[in-house]
C-alpha cells in the first residue's frame, strides 16, 4: 500500500531532508585523506543530534543482514557500491567514497546519498559520479503525475548503459516517509510506460548506483552488509528523497 502525504507531511519530510542534507554536507567538508571512517560516522551522528534527529540506519535489521547496521551512515569506498560500515579505515588519495545517511524528525524520514573523490580525482571516477548524478537527475525529472514507475526506472537505466555501466535491480529506490523503506520499489532499470501511475503525495527515495566495469554482478562481504561490484570495479551511489506534486517533483533532501 502506497501511503499519499498531504502537503503538512511533505513539509515535515521536507524538515527532515534538510537534516540529511546538512549531515552529507559536514561529512563531505570532513571527508580528506587520513580521516577515518568511523570519524565521518561521529560527524554525522552530531549533525543529528543538533537537530534532534534520530537515524533509520542504526540498529536497522532487514532479512539478509545477520545483525543491526551500527551506525548512521553507510561509506562505501572504491569497489564497495552500497552498505558499507564505517570502520577504522583511513581515507587515501583518490579514493571514491559514496556516503549514504537518513534521518527521523518528528516521525518522517529522510534518506539521501552522495559520491565524491578524496584528493587528486581520476577522470575515469568523476566521469562515474557525474553520469550518476545525471541520471538522478534524469529519474527526479520523470517522477511527475500521471507518469509510470516504470518512466523513472527507465530514464535512470538508459542513461547508466549508454556509459557502458553495469547496474542491478537487486536494491534500487523506494517509497519512504513514515518508514525509510516503504512502497513502491523503484528498480534502476525498467521499460517506460510500466508499473504503478504516479500520483501527487508520493513520496520516494530514487537512488541510482553504478559499477564501472560494466558487469551487474555484485558479491557481499563477510559483514553481511557491505556490496561491491563483483568485478573489483569501482562504484557510485546518489539519492535524494522526493515528493510528486501537481507543480511537478519536489526534492526533499535538496541543500
Amino acid at each position: 500500500m502506497v501511503e499519499l502525504k498531504t502537503q503538512r507531511e511533505i513539509d515535515a519530510m521536507r524538515a527532515a531532508g534538510k537534516v540529511v542534507a546538512d549531515a552529507l554536507a559536514a561529512v563531505r567538508e570532513h571527508a580528506a585523506v587520513r580521516v577515518r571512517l568511523n570519524e565521518l560516522d561521529q560527524v554525522a551522528r552530531d549533525v543529528l543530534a543538533r537537530a534532534g534527529a534520530t537515524s533509520p540506519f542504526l540498529g536497522y535489521q532487514p532479512s539478509f543482514a545477520s545483525s543491526p547496521f551500527p551506525a548512521v551512515i553507510c561509506t562505501s569506498v572504491n569497489d564497495a557500491a552500497l552498505h558499507g560500515i564505517p570502520g577504522r579505515r583511513r581515507l587515501a588519495e583518490g579514493d571514491l567514497l559514496s556516503v549514504d545517511c537518513g534521518a527521523t524528525l518528528h516521525g518522517w524520514t529522510g534518506d539521501a546519498a552522495i559520491s565524491l573523490i578524496v584528493g587528486e580525482p581520476q577522470e575515469a571516477d568523476v566521469r562515474l559520479i557525474e553520469t550518476a548524478e545525471s541520471a538522478l537527475r534524469a529519474g527526479i525529472a520523470a517522477a511527475v503525475v500521471g507518469a509510470k514507475l516504470g518512466d523513472i526506472s527507465a530514464a535512470i537505466g538508459t542513461i547508466g548503459r549508454a556509459a557502458g555501466y553495469g547496474i542491478n535491480t537487486d536494491y534500487g529506490g523506494h517509497g519512504i516517509g513514515r518508514t525509510m523503506h516503504e512502497a513502491p520499489s523503484v528498480p534502476n532499470e525498467g521499460r517506460p510506460g510500466r508499473g504503478m501511475t504516479l500520483r501527487a503525495g508520493m513520496t520516494i527515495a530514487i537512488e541510482p548506483w553504478f559499477l564501472s566495469g560494466g558487469q551487474d554482478s555484485y558479491r557481499v562481504d563477510p559483514d553481511g552488509w557491505t556490496l561491491r561490484s563483483g568485478d573489483s570495479s569501482r562504484a557510485a551511489h546518489v539519492e535524494h528523497t522526493i515528493a510528486v506534486t501537481n507543480d511537478g517533483p519536489l526534492v526533499l533532501t535538496a541543500a
